[in-house]
């Protein structure tokens, strides 16, 4: 039975259902002696006629043996529709995607990507995965938003520089960029010690300032809400500041640092080896389109603050 083909069984349908080699052919868009050579194929891979050949204007019959193997072969070739069907999906960007983030990405970047995706591929299923671990893992991810670079069997993509900016309650800080020793022994708000948050906090401290840190979390809205409390100020990243949309607060400040810590490094990571779905190729030349303009932010943003 190995030998059974696909094409052999769409020959067997369209006889069946026309009722002669003849017309079989002509819908198949084959000739007459090809589909005769493709039933006998067929016969000689199951051991038997499948059709009755009267002759003469009579239609041919299928045989018990040819109604068994027609039965199941309808399966088959359904089967094989659908499994076309899927592929050209797949080809053309449906099907699924899993991207792991995280907060800042997941507000300013993401949303673009996703709604791009979903716009040119109704279709496609989007899975998103939030987590800000220590030491993340790509795992099953088709692509992973992280600020910094992964160890192990993966590639990255640099997306873009993302500056870390003081935010400060309104009129703590005169206008303009604040000199980074003004922060020494004042309390801040920070998020946890994961991530770049150890760097950038070295690179403050290598600057002449110890921040008194009296409270983190790993919420910008929390941080935020402690900052217009007055409970401290906070140094946070252009994309924190942005998609938390603190510029429009008349209650927060954003000022720049001077000096100011080297900025954090948002990459795009997928497993090493890996071909990319359609979907996930696409993913990925959009977040590049999305970064780009989001950089084109930054330059203007922070200057002006």
């Amino acid at each position: 039975m190995t030998d059974v083909e696909l094409r052999h069984l769409a020959a067997l349908a369209a006889i069946a259902e026309e009722g002669s080699f003849g017309r079989a052919a002509a819908r198949l868009g084959y000739t007459q002696s090809t589909v005769s050579q493709q039933i006998a194929a067929l016969e000689r891979a199951v051991g038997g006629a499948v059709f009755d050949r009267p002759g003469g204007p009579r239609p041919v019959r299928l045989t018990p043996l040819g109604s068994v193997v027609l039965g199941h072969g309808r399966e088959l070739l359904a089967k094989a529709e659908a499994l076309a069907h899927a592929v050209d999906r797949f080809r053309a960007g449906d099907g699924r995607i899993d991207i792991g983030t995280f907060q800042s990405v997941s507000n300013v970047i993401l949303p673009s990507v996703v709604r791009r995706l979903r716009d040119e591929h109704p279709g496609c299923d989007i899975r998103l995965s939030e987590e800000e671990p220590e030491q993340p893992r790509i795992g099953d991810l088709d692509l992973l938003f992280y600020d910094g670079r992964l160890d192990g069997d993966v590639e990255h993509l640099k997306l873009l520089d993302d500056p870390y900016l003081l935010v400060a309650g309104a009129g703590t800080f005169p206008a303009g960029p604040v000199p980074l020793e003004l922060l020494d022994g004042a309390p801040m708000v920070a998020w946890p010690l994961t991530c770049d948050q150890p760097a950038m906090e070295q690179a403050v401290a290598r600057g002449g300032a110890r921040p008194q840190i009296v409270f983190r979390s790993a919420v910008n809205d929390t941080l935020l809400s402690m900052v217009r409390a007055g409970l401290g100020s906070a140094v946070l990243p252009w994309l924190a500041v942005r998609g938390a949309d603190v510029p429009s607060d008349d209650r927060l400040r954003v000022h720049e640092l001077r000096p100011s810590p080297p900025p954090r490094e948002i990459y795009l990571h997928w497993r090493a080896g890996r071909t990319h779905s359609p979907l996930a190729g696409r993913a990925i030349e959009i977040a590049t389109e999305v970064a780009e303009e989001v950089a084109a932010e930054v330059a203007p943003s922070s200057a002006s603050a």
